[in-house]
């Protein structure tokens, strides 16, 4: 099922496989991940990396984080990479991952046009930025994909008291889509939207759109790799998809995740310890 599902999410551009020296197809992994990770570039740069070492190529399917690991409850996939502690720790208690582990973060960012309708320019309380784009009436554009990004703007609004469900279709449009096209909708309605600092660097249509608001603690955004449970999904290739999380988690895979940037900017930190255990 997996390498059915793998195949055709190719064929329509969501999919991405990593060769090394023909690697064997039996090795191939599945990878469910999020649309931030694959849109910045980053699984291009690392991928390569872990087949050159291991001879074992990489599929990834890039979705929204709910979706990523609603694929996985179904065992189309051998590993989980996402950015939702509490729902991937669900997963696990759940008996669907074998164990949660931090990978690396960066974080979120509110962008928007340069006239700034709102206001919040330079501002670094994202509770108050957000009231006041409420207040304003001004456009903002949601994901509204279940996705990581989406989880962790329903959980600002909610800290700022902010009920944007009320205004939907109003100033609060839903795309429904990944981080790249929200970004695309948000410029072409010169709208406000929460992104993950990695997309929008690697995002090229950004028009006269900048950072708006940075550096509150609530933009902190986590990541995690998780393998999936083999007692549950007898499908899943446990020792090579154990590979690759230990790879990732290793001195070798936090290196190459440290060592890619965009434009000099580096995209992810890595902050998994002291290797695989």
């Amino acid at each position: 099922m997996k390498k059915v599902i793998s195949a055709m999410l190719a064929s329509l551009g969501l999919a991405w496989a990593f060769h090394s020296q023909a690697p064997a197809a039996d090795r191939a992994i599945l990878v469910q991940s999020t649309t931030s990770t694959a849109n910045s570039g980053l699984y291009d740069h690392i991928l390569p990396i872990f087949t050159e070492a291991t001879g074992i190529a990489v599929n990834v399917v890039a979705v929204g984080t709910g979706q990523a690991i609603k694929n996985a409850q179904n065992c189309d996939a051998d590993v989980l990479l996402v950015h939702a502690k509490p729902a991937e720790e669900k997963f696990v208690a759940d008996g669907y991952g074998v164990k949660r582990f931090d990978l690396m973060y960066n974080d979120f960012i509110v962008v928007g046009p340069k006239d700034d309708p709102a206001d919040i320019s330079g501002m670094s309380d994202v509770g108050s930025a957000l009231k006041k784009i409420a207040e304003s009436g001004s456009v903002f554009a949601s994901r509204g994909d279940d996705s990581g990004t989406y989880k962790a703007e329903l959980g600002l609004w909610k800290s700022a008291a902010v009920n944007p469900a009320a205004a939907s279709g109003a100033w609060y449009r839903e795309t429904g889509s990944g981080m790249g096209a929200t970004l695309n909708a948000a410029v072409g309605m010169g709208a406000y939207t929460l992104a993950d600092r990695a997309t929008w660097i690697s995002f090229g249509n950004k028009g006269d759109f900048e950072i708006m608001v940075e550096g509150d603690n609530q933009l902190f955004n986590q990541y995690g790799v998780i393998l999936v449970n083999g007692d549950v999904c007898p499908n899943v290739k446990s020792a090579e998809g154990k590979k690759f999380v230990d790879w990732l988690r290793s001195k070798d895979g936090q290196t190459a995740i440290a060592e890619f940037t965009v434009g000099g900017q580096q995209l992810f930190f890595p902050n998994a310890g002291d290797g695989a255990t």
